[in-house]
């Protein structure tokens, strides 16, 4: 099984050491948006969120890409005042590269964040950039989402009965 390992692994968007990210020179943070950013049935981006965003836009280029629609991605961007990708077709890399062309961004000024392994994490790793595994915010998913959710834990259990990975165990 190939290298499926986060670069880092946080709790949460809010637990996450940006001070350390900019150290390391990146300049672009692509969140994904659902149990990501906000809940799966928010319709609009929660204020704690929204506070720490405008917050992180003084230090870096936000984005945001999703496999879901512009419809549901759009309230968000105009809260938040980003650019995103819909439709990203994660784990494919199409969305990465059109940020990193848009944006003239080197890869290692670039890092993926998000809740799934088999769609946020696979698309940056097969990008070649650096990548943040958060926890859900909720349990309730995507339909789509539940069969992800299964692979993932296949991987997760491999992973910790090889002592490589353990949800909860968080790690820079």
């Amino acid at each position: 099984m190939r290298n499926l390992k986060p670069t880092m692994y946080y709790k949460d968007i809010f637990s996450i050491n940006y001070r350390k990210l900019k150290k390391e020179g990146i300049k672009c943070l692509i969140f994904d948006l659902d149990n990501t950013l906000a809940l799966i049935d928010e319709k609009k981006c929660p204020d704690k969120t929204c506070k720490l965003i405008k917050k992180l836009q003084d230090d870096f280029i936000i984005f945001i890409i999703s496999n879901n629609t512009k419809r549901r991605i759009k309230p968000y961007m105009k809260d938040l005042g980003v650019d995103a990708v819909s439709l990203a077709m994660k784990p494919l890399t199409i969305g990465l590269r059109r940020i990193k062309r848009i944006y003239k961004l080197k890869k290692k000024e670039m890092v993926m964040i998000g809740d799934q392994i088999i769609t946020d994490i696979i698309s940056g790793k097969n990008f070649k950039i650096k990548t943040i595994l958060v926890d859900p915010l909720g349990v309730k998913d995507l339909k789509i989402t539940n069969l992800n959710r299964k692979l993932e834990s296949w991987i997760i259990n491999r992973y910790r009965k090889r002592g490589i990975f353990e949800r909860g165990k968080y790690y820079e």
